[in-house]
């Protein structure tokens, strides 16, 4: 989905690519040329503000969000969103679509993103007040939902792979899993959690419904998450094969480390 305000007349050969979620903020500055990145913040929003004048004092204390970029994308970083195979799309009832995982109200706005060449329309609900915030510091954005990146990158990474892969994605408070198996979504679900323990209930139990068997199933943590965090630690206590997902292969081409390209994962992907 595309918003405008005018048109971009000066080249910079950079883009900026903006994760929001109710909060964070997170961001990057990427060269158009040689696809490194080039800058990434991350903000934390105090709790009970308006997000509104976060985002405004994130623009004031970071002046590289006001340059000028040939390219903006924002990411809707929520899961007020439901997949929907193309054969059964149509973009005339996607609140229909919503109705079922989340509570729609008659003033919401839909968006949605195609998974393509998966044949996979993802519909969600975007933070349009963020927009119309950023809309008046962009000319122009393109904005996504952020699992679509997430989904994407994973079935691309199966491609070939004939066992069940199981990515986690891991936030401060909440996780996404996918399963995939040679370019199929299997699963996509999204949990919120403040322990350990409700984390390995809620991955064991998709497991359990998938038949999946925590002995031999094959786990990748990514997002934020490193083998010293208790989330990491109680995962691979009770299934075997669970290690961070192996980022060596992009680092070099974004010019950042793995802890970075694992934390970003979806930043850098975008």
């Amino acid at each position: 989905m595309v918003i405008s305000s005018g048109d971009i007349t000066q080249k910079t050969y950079k883009k900026i690519v903006l994760q929001v979620s109710l909060t964070e903020l997170s961001f990057c500055v990427i060269d158009l040329i040689t696809h490194k990145v080039l800058h990434t913040q991350e903000i934390q929003f105090e709790k009970n503000k308006v997000i509104e004048e976060q985002l405004w004092r994130a623009f004031v204390d970071f002046s590289i969000l006001a340059n000028k970029y040939d390219e903006v994308i924002v990411l809707h970083n929520n899961s007020l969103n439901a997949l929907v195979p193309a054969s059964l799309f149509d973009p005339a009832f996607l609140a229909s679509y919503l109705q079922y995982n989340i509570k729609v109200f008659e003033t919401d706005l839909f968006a949605y993103d195609m998974l393509l060449p998966y044949e996979i329309n993802n519909v969600y609900v975007p933070f349009m007040n963020i927009n119309n915030f950023l809309l008046d510091q962009f000319e122009s954005f393109h904005y996504k939902n952020s699992n679509s990146i997430l989904i994407k990158k994973c079935l691309e990474f199966s491609k070939n792979k004939e066992e069940k892969l199981v990515f986690v994605h891991v936030q401060n408070e909440q996780f996404e899993i996918v399963v995939v198996k040679n370019q199929e979504l299997l699963l996509f679900n999204s949990f919120q959690y403040t322990t350990p323990e409700d984390f390995i209930y809620y991955l064991l139990f998709t497991c359990e419904q998938l038949q999946l068997n925590p002995e031999t199933v094959n786990v990748k943590l990514l997002g934020k998450c490193c083998e010293d965090d208790a989330v990491y630690k109680i995962t691979y206590k009770f299934i075997r094969n669970c290690s961070l997902f192996q980022v060596a292969h992009l680092t070099a081409g974004l010019d950042v480390s793995e802890t970075a390209t694992r934390n970003h994962f979806i930043l850098y992907h975008s």
